[in-house]
């Protein structure tokens, strides 16, 4: 169950990151009105708080969060952008995602 809680936790704040950061880069790169960077802007602020809810240190939760980030972005630019990855993109996101399991998720003495 932690680690169901944890993934959670790390998709919450991917959706933070990358939700808000498309928010400012539509208002900012493609005129959208200046409400789309406010509450972009709140969204990340929001996304630093929900990284605080994992119970590591700050070391493996923001380098695990990198490897969250990676994949989700790729999915979101799929999503939101019409983004086709190739197999380059797979491969480096299947790497990223076994590491950061590696470093966060590996049992410790």
């Amino acid at each position: 169950m932690e680690i169901t809680k944890s993934i959670s936790i790390f998709i919450l704040a991917g959706l933070c990151e990358i939700g808000g950061g498309y928010l400012i880069w539509l208002w900012l790169k493609e005129d959208k009105p200046v409400w789309y960077g406010i509450i972009g802007a709140f969204i990340l602020v929001f996304y630093g708080v929900v990284a605080t809810w994992q119970t590591e240190n700050f070391a493996r939760v923001y380098a695990t969060y990198g490897g969250f980030f990676i994949v989700m972005s790729i999915l979101w630019s799929m999503k939101f952008d019409k983004f086709i990855p190739d197999k380059y993109d797979i491969i480096g996101a299947i790497i990223a995602i076994i590491g950061v399991g590696i470093i966060y998720y590996a049992p410790r003495d």
